[in-house]
């Protein structure tokens, strides 16, 4: 823009310009930490069905009662169907732990069984 002229029009296509590509990157960005969000609760559910303390207690009610309480703590798409997907995919897509920060590609509650 330093050799542009300097008048409203270019102005409001340079801001146009930074808008339209930080908002791309940021969707991009919101995707790929959602992909991974659901993943690692894909994660969390299969360590703690194979590995959870109390995890007799809930049976096949664990998914009802881990959507109760995330509805209840307002988690968004966290439902018992919404579960259900991200456990099979964690199980479908195992790579993506690859992809992970090293704070990331060891769940904590994992962590805490092994």
């Amino acid at each position: 823009m330093a050799d542009a002229e300097l008048d409203l029009p270019s102005l409001v296509a340079a801001v146009l310009s930074v808008h339209e590509r930080c908002a791309a990157q940021a969707s991009r960005a919101v995707n790929i930490n959602l992909t991974l969000r659901n993943w690692l609760i894909g994660a969390y559910l299969h360590e703690y069905e194979l590995r959870g303390a109390d995890r007799a207690r809930y049976g096949d009610g664990l998914f009802s009662e881990l959507a109760d309480q995330l509805s209840k703590a307002k988690v968004s798409n966290c439902g018992k169907r919404q579960l259900y997907r991200y456990a099979r995919f964690y199980k479908l897509y195992p790579e993506i732990v690859g992809t992970l920060s090293p704070q990331l590609a060891r769940p904590a509650m994992a962590a805490r069984y092994r």
